[in-house]
């Protein structure tokens, strides 16, 4: 891909953004104006880029998709099989455009959520002084982009010394063609909170468009977040994601990713344990076949003493899917008594399938802690001969190792509901020899 196609294509999208805004603050315009600024810097990664050098996003410069606009035909009946049952708050979000009609809120003085212009209203002050802080776009043109076009947004606010018993459900529906979307998410935990929210994208249709998300999160001193996402979209679209999670002082941040969905999907997870005592846990998933490529890059950034962060992806491959994961674990010069462990778990199910894995340790500290590996193997051939003799065929045995090694991941989602949909779709692409 050349950087003239790539300027090209970044010219012709920021021709369509527009400086014209109904908000009542001008510091958001200027966050804007910003972005802007450095989309107008910068161009679109390649495969010379070290970061980018397994992923090929050059079909994207052949894409003329223009912004997608809102959308109101959808009714609650046309959706009901995408709701949680345990999620009594609900953020539903139609090709970007936030719909008040198909989402549910609680008692505010519990859980305080809502959209961008509510917020701007409600709570102007933390939205300036936190909106935008931990997804820096400065060297990175996909969230920059998703700045500079950002027009809502799924915000949480869980209050102080609060444990929030059901999931918050944000859902964002894809329902155009041909159009980009740019997704944004902002949650923030006060001390002593405990909130678990699920980022959720979904497509009604099999057909080509692009999602741009952001999302950011703040856990202040203590405060505990369950982050529990799905990328389900449709394998025609491309899924380019950032996510900044801040923990401070003694907070605990548990995530699980989940990716089903897209031609191309690229996840950046950035997470930075900047006061002591703080923790993560993180692990993944890639579920891919046919043509798809799915490339996961992560960075866990010990800043501060007696951090602890562990961490478990795995990817299930077939056919001449590509899957890529590089996971980088930074132990500051400070970060004394730093433990993390690392671990990126591969299965191929065909001599076409390819993953590229890189595990990687910066450590400027030395009383650490620290420990990684990666493996990249097949089924095993005496598990398939154990299962068959028990009388099993060797397309079922197959099936059932394929599906255990997925619902390891699965089953640390704490959504029963969800956990067991996603159980299922694995279990239904296995036993459909999918993969």
């Amino acid at each position: 891909m050349s950087e003239t196609v790539a300027t090209d294509y970044l010219d012709c999208l920021l021709k369509s953004w527009s400086t014209k805004s109904n908000e009542p603050l001008s510091w958001l315009n200027q966050l804007r104006a910003r972005a802007i600024d450095h989309v107008s810097t910068q161009r679109l990664p390649t495969k010379r880029d070290e970061e980018w050098r397994f992923t090929d996003i050059s079909a994207l410069t052949r894409l003329s998709f223009q912004s997608a606009q809102p959308h109101t035909n959808l009714q609650t009946q046309d959706i009901e099989h995408l709701y949680l049952k345990e999620a009594k708050s609900s953020l539903v979000f139609v090709d970007g455009y936030y719909s008040p009609q198909l989402s549910t809120h609680v008692d505010p003085a519990v859980l305080q959520i809502g959209n961008l212009s509510t917020f701007l209203l409600t709570h102007a002050s933390v939205l300036e002084s936190h909106f935008g802080q931990y997804a820096k776009f400065d060297n990175n043109v996909f969230a920059a982009l998703n700045t500079a076009f950002l027009r809502d947004c799924a915000l949480i606010i869980a209050p102080k010394n609060t444990v929030i018993a059901e999931p918050v459900h944000l859902l964002f529906i894809a329902t155009q063609s041909e159009v980009t979307c740019y997704p944004r998410c902002f949650i923030i935990g006060e001390p002593g909170s405990n909130v678990t929210f699920v980022e959720d994208y979904v497509s009604l249709r099999e057909t080509a468009y692009v999602t741009n998300s952001v999302t950011e999160i703040s856990l202040s001193a203590n405060a505990h977040a369950k982050h529990i996402r799905i990328q389900r979209e449709s394998v025609q679209a491309y899924h380019l994601a950032n996510c900044a999670v801040s923990l401070a002082h003694g907070s605990n941040y548990r995530s699980v990713s989940i990716s089903l969905g897209a031609q191309i999907s690229r996840y950046n997870l950035n997470i930075q344990l900047v006061d002591e005592a703080a923790e993560c846990t993180i692990d993944g998933l890639a579920l891919i076949s046919d043509n798809q490529l799915a490339d996961t890059h992560t960075c866990i950034d010990h800043i501060k003493p007696n951090g602890i962060s562990r961490q478990q992806h795995k990817c299930i491959v077939n056919d001449k899917a590509h899957a890529v994961f590089n996971g980088k674990i930074i132990v500051r010069p400070h970060a004394q008594q730093t433990n993390s462990s690392q671990s990126s778990r591969n299965l191929l199910l065909s001599k076409t399938a390819q993953i590229d894995t890189k595990p990687q340790l910066e450590i400027f500290a030395d009383d650490v802690k620290c420990a990684h590996g990666a493996t990249v193997g097949q089924l095993d051939q005496e598990e398939i001969f154990y299962l068959q003799s028990r009388g099993l065929s060797e397309a079922t045995a197959r099936s059932l190792l394929t599906y255990a090694f997925g619902a390891e991941i699965i089953d640390r989602i704490t959504v029963s509901s969800l956990r067991q949909q996603l159980a299922q779709t694995v279990l239904n692409q296995t036993r459909g020899n999918k993969l």
